[in-house]
């Protein structure tokens, strides 16, 4: 049986015990059709020419074991580096957080231009943008373009709205308005203040409407290559409307309705076209009462194995399973 080789892409600054990358690693070097996995860090200084974008810049790699593990001193990825041949690879797996410039993104799809990369670099920057839920406006509320402030007006004066800048993420910008009223945070200012902080020149916001059941959470679903392996209900705090766990929200096992399902039908032949294997599907209640497509996420997707753990599922090898699955189907 042939077998292939791995790189995957991640910078450890920030990782804990929690982080996917630990399990997704321990058991892609477990399967068989996996011959070596290394990983590249951008915390380790040697690879900054790399993470710079600079064309020919060296890669110095981990070798991955079968003890890999995290610990908090990051010694399993900035110990026994290695010089590598970056097109020894047949596989490179991003699972590198957000955000990732264009400039980058590109330099990764051409420094990679002889290997399978998950997800398509180009993609990823295509997809990252909130503006692309534009391609979905069946599946979402209802959702404007904001170029500028007479956009935001006459958005706004339909009903109350969110605004959403084009590539932030974590919750990171959102802003509220209702009537003359936005909430930025726990901040609330009148609309005259904030039209009058806004760069003119500037503005990108997907705007989108305010909805009643927001309470009712904030689910993510990951799918990798096309099938749904779980999710989990995100909660806001007691005095927050946002879900995101960074902005105090909390995170709980959940289903997939029969809604979601017809959500993920739709979206998934646009992303796997593109190149897109793993991604989260973000979904609100809806006000009348179903769930909507809210966002969509394709940079470093995790909690595969929180989920798998509380599921009592093997939702981690089955990740690993059908993304080499994709990789048989596109390369070989």
């Amino acid at each position: 049986m042939e077998k292939f080789n791995v790189l995957i892409l991640t910078d450890h600054s920030n990782h804990s015990s929690e982080n996917s990358l630990y399990a997704l690693t321990n058991e892609l070097l477990r399967h068989k059709l996996t011959a070596k996995v290394d990983i590249v860090s951008r915390k380790n200084f040697e690879n900054t020419s790399f993470f710079n974008g600079e064309v020919n810049a060296d890669i110095y790699v981990s070798p991955i074991d079968e003890n890999f593990s995290f610990t908090e001193s990051g010694s399993f990825l900035s110990g026994n580096l290695k010089l590598a041949d970056p097109t020894s690879y047949d596989l490179v797996w991003l699972r590198l957080p957000p955000p990732l410039s264009k400039s980058f993104l590109d330099f990764l799809h051409s420094y990679f231009n002889q290997q399978l990369v998950i997800n398509n670099p180009l993609a990823i920057y295509e997809t990252g943008s909130k503006e692309f839920l534009i391609n979905f406006p069946e599946l979402c509320p209802p959702l404007k373009i904001c170029r500028s402030v007479n956009d935001i007006i006459d958005f706004k004066n339909q009903f109350p709205i969110v605004l959403k800048p084009f590539r932030e993420y974590g919750g990171k910008g959102i802003v509220r308005i209702e009537g003359n009223e936005v909430s930025i945070g726990k901040k609330k200012i009148s609309f005259d203040e904030f039209a009058d902080s806004l760069d003119t020149d500037g503005v990108a916001y997907l705007g989108v409407k305010f909805l009643k059941n927001v309470s009712k959470g904030d689910k993510r679903i990951v799918v990798v290559n096309g099938k749904i392996l779980g999710a989990s209900l995100r909660l806001p705090a007691e005095d927050s409307w946002l879900c995101n766990i960074a902005m105090g929200g909390s995170s709980h096992i959940a289903k997939v309705d029969e809604d979601e399902k017809r959500i993920v039908e739709k979206i998934n032949p646009v992303l796997s076209k593109m190149g897109i294997v793993m991604y989260g599907v973000d979904t609100l209640v809806g006000d009348d009462g179903k769930r909507i497509l809210s966002e969509l996420n394709t940079t470093s997707i995790g909690g595969l194995p929180q989920i798998a753990a509380l599921r009592k599922l093997p939702l981690v090898e089955e990740a690993i399973d059908l993304i080499w699955k994709y990789f048989l189907d596109e390369v070989v």
